[in-house]
């Protein structure tokens, strides 16, 4: 299967989901250090952000402390218009 463009996404019902992991340091577990990911991803459940957080805590050694996100979504299918102009610039 190909990839989607962002595009295409938007038209599917996918909002840019932004989330701020807040975890600890391996080695100095009173530490809280920040990573931010972001991608397209479906709204309310989030299968994509639940996923990434599922592979953090299996495969990253900083166990998480907490996680902030946003999601937005850009465009529906509803609001797309194609529009075909031209203009002159002198």
């Amino acid at each position: 299967m190909t990839e989607m463009s962002e595009t295409e996404l938007m038209l599917r019902g996918y909002g840019l989901t932004t989330a701020q992991l807040f975890y600890r340091m391996p080695d100095y577990k009173n530490v809280l250090n920040t990573f931010v990911w972001q991608e397209y991803d479906l709204a309310p459940d989030h299968p994509k952000l639940f996923g990434f957080i599922e592979f953090w805590q299996d495969t990253i050694e900083g166990p998480l402390h907490s996680v902030q996100y946003t999601h937005r979504k850009m465009l529906s299918s509803g609001e797309w218009q194609q529009i075909v102009g031209e203009f002159t610039v002198h």
